[in-house]
């Protein structure tokens, strides 16, 4: 799948500026009801998604980056992995930093890293260091030529393209649900794992009730 790498300002003056918003809508709405038929036919045919969940299950510490937008899926990605897995970790420079765990690389810890055009330097820069002192790397990308991808021990490849000024999310959570949901029902204890937290959640009155 293919992506675009033009920023912001230019797709705004390319898809959106002097547009009627009737017109833009179903621009836009054509355009991602295309793009979420490529990716599922792309998520039928490959097992990229599969061998990113082999590594995740079977690590000691699953670390997750991302920067600017990208951070956004990750933490989608670590909230959803959490859930059933133990050792799951976001870096988001406040409770845990890159530093950190660049400093405390074992075996068996995995880092995933999302980088998406325009990537983003910090995310590039750990990943690279992360994988030079022995650690293993899964990429959540959008091109086969994109920053890290020779790097990587397993890589989604996955494109993003937009008919707004924003690329697109809808591929890239796609991905992101069938990853969370392939490393999850891999796991063991994972069902054990959910349980004890809806009685938690329950116990603490986290969530409201339907009215």
């Amino acid at each position: 799948m293919t992506t675009t790498r033009s920023t912001p300002a230019e797709r705004f003056d390319r898809n959106v500026q002097r547009r009627s918003a009737q017109v833009l809508k179903q621009r836009v709405l054509e355009q991602q009801r295309t793009e979420f038929a490529g990716a599922l036919a792309w998520a039928a045919e490959q097992d990229a998604i599969e061998r990113a969940a082999a590594l995740i299950v079977s690590a000691r510490r699953r670390y997750l980056i991302g920067h600017g937008k990208s951070l956004g899926f990750a933490s989608l990605l670590a909230a959803d992995l959490s859930a059933g897995l133990s050792g799951v970790h976001l870096v988001d420079g406040a409770a845990l930093r890159s530093l950190d765990v660049l400093g405390d690389i074992r075996q068996g810890d995995l880092l995933v890293a999302v980088c998406m055009a325009r990537y983003r330097r910090e995310t590039i820069d750990v990943a690279a260091a992360y994988v030079r002192h022995g650690g293993r790397l899964v990429l959540v990308t959008d091109a086969e030529d994109a920053p890290l991808a020779g790097s990587a021990a397993a890589r989604i490849v996955i494109g993003a393209d937009s008919a707004s000024y924003a690329n697109s999310p809808t591929s890239v959570v796609l991905a992101l649900h069938l990853l969370a949901t392939l490393t999850i029902a891999s796991s063991k204890g994972a069902g054990r794992r959910l349980r004890e937290r809806d009685a938690l959640a329950a116990e603490l009155g986290l969530y409201a009730e339907r009215p």
